[in-house]
């Protein structure tokens, strides 16, 4: 359930993969979490002052981070490549950013 109580999938027509229902619902549920680690890695710029597209980008590269499933350079590429698609190329830079310092702490 998002903000607006909708079901997750409600506004796509066809049919969601199991893959990605799972993904979104975990998103929805650790939704706080992750924008609290999104907060920490952006030199304290809050999560929910990031632009929409940015701040659901991130959140789904850190819940597929923490899965483990995806090979970490491919959860980037797909990430920053979202956000360019669907944002701008700035977007980009600032997901590649959030993402890079996580993942060099996770690697530390």
């Amino acid at each position: 359930m998002g903000r607006h109580r909708a079901p997750l999938g409600s506004l796509y027509e066809g049919d969601v993969d199991e893959y990605t229902r799972t993904l979104s619902e975990a998103v929805a549920a650790h939704a706080p979490e992750l924008d609290a680690r999104i907060t920490a890695a952006s030199d304290e710029w809050p999560a929910e002052r990031l632009g929409a597209v940015e701040r659901n980008v991130l959140r789904v590269a850190l819940e597929e981070l923490d899965a483990g499933e995806v090979p970490q350079e491919a959860v980037l590429d797909e990430a920053i490549t979202l956000a360019k698609r669907y944002a701008s190329e700035d977007a980009g830079r600032l997901v590649n950013g959030i993402l890079g310092r996580i993942v060099r702490e996770r690697a530390a």
